[in-house]
């Protein structure tokens, strides 16, 4: 009997040891269930194949060769990714709508003797439910935002929080990005629904009744877009903003930012994005000095030049808390989290 879920927090509580989503590699790229293997039973040039022949052709027959794809993927999975398994396996397959492509696969693992069974609805029910968590409804939490200029270590304080028991959602993390023009982790960025995807699967499992910290962003990290329930109560949310001296917050950015130090071409091009801020003449004299490998003084000088007045600019309201670290050491960031979570963790 097909497995129907009422809010994502069920999908969490089912007793399956995996989800398998048997769409695409097209589709399971852009999104997927936070946790699911990808077990294709048709490849992206066969699921077109079959779908030109469904429209254009005849029904029948789309179906029978979809049929005969189906089964000859099936026994490579069966044979492959899934020959280890035992016999008390439990697994939970989905495809686009919980059709075809799922039952056919669901049917095949119950005939070997595994307890499979269907998700209702398949994928786009699922993402019904992220829609109407990011999107609809309100904000079960109470947002608490760690805020604070450039290199002031937002994001390793969110983690000495965590350490400590404190509810956290790293943001930065999800979009895979930094949040500035320096920012990008890696070639490319998650899809929006993949972020939501996780944004939503992570907000299900903590706690309402206990608050969540979250470094202050603007409403787009990179390209990705903060959705609307989580955005309005971080613009309405307490602010406990970090202040540091700048030659601690310059050696801090050394150490997140290792790519730009050892890619000299990002840099470049990094830094040739802020000539519309500062004019050629500062850039080439900040190009100068990653030239010359002085990137603790090009640090520094981005923080007081550029960084601090942009933070000034866009602020949109007094933190109701500022906390002046004497350094960025881990002694004082866990430190500092041990204070914040006795102060607003209640």
């Amino acid at each position: 009997m097909p497995v129907k879920i009422a809010s994502l927090s069920d999908l969490t509580a089912l007793p399956f040891e995996d989800i398998i989503d048997v769409r695409s590699p097209a589709e399971f790229a852009e999104d997927h269930v936070p946790g699911a293997i990808s077990l294709p039973v048709l490849s992206n040039e066969e699921r077109a194949k079959v779908g030109t022949i469904y429209v254009q052709e005849d029904r029948f027959l789309a179906r029978k060769i979809g049929a005969a794809l189906v089964a000859r993927n099936a026994a490579a999975h069966l044979q492959g990714p899934l020959a280890d398994r035992s016999g008390g396996w439990r697994p939970l397959v989905y495809c686009w709508r919980g059709g075809q492509r799922s039952g056919s696969f669901t049917s095949i693992l119950q005939q070997v003797g595994w307890r499979a069974d269907v998700l209702e609805g398949g994928y786009k029910s699922y993402r019904r439910l992220v829609v109407r968590a990011l999107y609809d409804d309100p904000l079960p939490h109470e947002v608490v935002l760690i805020d604070g200029g450039t290199g002031t270590a937002k994001t390793r304080l969110l983690g000495h929080i965590a350490e400590q028991g404190g509810q956290v959602l790293d943001l930065e993390a999800m979009a895979e990005h930094r949040g500035s023009l320096f920012g990008p982790m890696g070639k490319t960025q998650p899809s929006q629904k993949s972020f939501e995807s996780h944004l939503a699967m992570t907000l299900a499992g903590l706690d309402p009744s206990k608050p969540v910290y979250v470094e202050a962003e603007s409403s787009k990290i990179g390209r990705l877009i903060l959705p609307p329930s989580l955005w309005k109560p971080m613009t309405e949310a307490r602010s406990i903003a970090l202040a540091a001296p700048v030659t601690a917050r310059a050696a801090h950015l050394l150490n997140a930012y290792p790519d730009m130090i050892e890619d000299h071409e990002k840099l470049d091009a990094v830094l040739g994005m802020l000539v519309r801020y500062h004019g050629h003449e500062q850039v080439d004299a900040w190009r100068a000095l990653a030239k010359a490998g002085a990137f603790a003084s090009l640090a520094q000088q981005l923080i007081e030049a550029h960084y601090d007045p942009r933070y000034a600019r866009i602020s949109r309201q007094e933190p109701s808390e500022t906390i002046a670290l004497e350094s960025l050491s881990e002694a004082e960031l866990s430190k500092t989290a041990a204070r914040i979570i006795t102060s607003h963790g209640r």
